[in-house]
């Protein structure tokens, strides 16, 4: 049996599908994306079809996805989770540099503690590690910020197993986000220590950014077909039986695909079709 739903961090217990918000800003996350109460009509979408875990960041736009968030859902409900992340100074599309002094850290929280019209975050990840900084420093600042009462839980983006190891000596880390899809499992011993640790694992890029619909590798076809379903939703409904940890956030601008990202949650998977998929890798 497949569970819809996962606790992170021990408390929080949040619907294995969610939504992220990188879809409702422009290319390469910077500036907008069509209207905004467009992108506000999506965020109560996505609530009316059960998600409570909203995944963003402050430099999606950047600032716009937080700003949009707090628009359209704000009061938020007692259930829903939003994750944001900082660490990362977006200067133009696909255009990035780290930022994790003590003080940069503090000072993104506080500004996403704004925008977000919250006195605190359900979920807040560090979005890169700065080589420069000592990991200690890192996430010292993200400790000061929770026992402040800003941050209910830490988590990490893109981290080796190694980091992770030695990041909970510092931490209780509530979750991870590396990149991890059907055709690109680089990050299978991380996903394997957050199963043991018991440590959601929020994969991005769940699709592939559009590569596993591309693609369109025969046995994935072969097994959408069986179920009248499209290649897209198969590769989620792998990743929810991969592992109960796996909670994909896969982001959209469009109704009807959000739709029908949200109904691979309905699709169960033989074994014998499990084994089909594992096989493409």
């Amino acid at each position: 049996m497949v569970e819809t739903t996962y606790s992170i961090g021990g408390d929080f217990t949040v619907r294995r599908l969610g939504f992220g918000t990188g879809g409702l800003v422009g290319p390469g996350y910077w500036g907008p994306r069509g209207e905004r109460a467009a992108a506000r009509a999506l965020l109560h979408t996505a609530l009316d079809r059960g998600v409570n875990l909203i995944d963003t960041a402050d430099n999606y736009g950047p600032d716009l996805a937080e700003e949009l968030i707090a628009e359209a859902l704000h009061p938020y409900p007692d259930d829903l989770l939003v994750a944001t992340k900082g660490g990362v100074v977006r200067t133009g599309p696909d255009t990035w540099h780290v930022a994790g002094r003590p003080e940069q850290l503090r000072a993104m929280c506080e500004a996403s503690l704004r925008r977000l019209r919250t006195d605190r975050i359900g979920l807040y990840q560090l979005h890169r590690l700065d080589p420069a900084v000592p990991m200690a420093e890192q996430l010292g600042a993200l400790l000061e910020l929770r026992a402040e009462g800003k941050i209910r839980h830490i988590g990490l983006d893109t981290v080796t197993a190694e980091q992770l190891e030695e990041a909970l000596k510092y931490v209780p880390v509530a979750s991870v986000q590396n990149r991890y899809n059907l055709l690109d499992r680089s990050s299978e011993a991380v996903l394997e220590l957050c199963g043991e640790r018991g440590i959601a694992f929020l994969p991005w890029f769940p699709l592939g950014n559009g590569a596993l619909t591309r693609r369109g590798a025969a046995a994935l076809s072969t097994v959408a077909a069986e179920h009248g379903a499209s290649t897209g939703q198969i590769a989620l409904a792998w990743l929810l039986h991969r592992s109960p940890v796996l909670c994909p956030t896969p982001g959209t601008g469009s109704a009807e695909h959000l739709a029908e990202n949200l109904d691979a949650g309905t699709v169960r998977l033989s074994a014998r079709e499990t084994e089909l998929l594992e096989a493409l890798v």
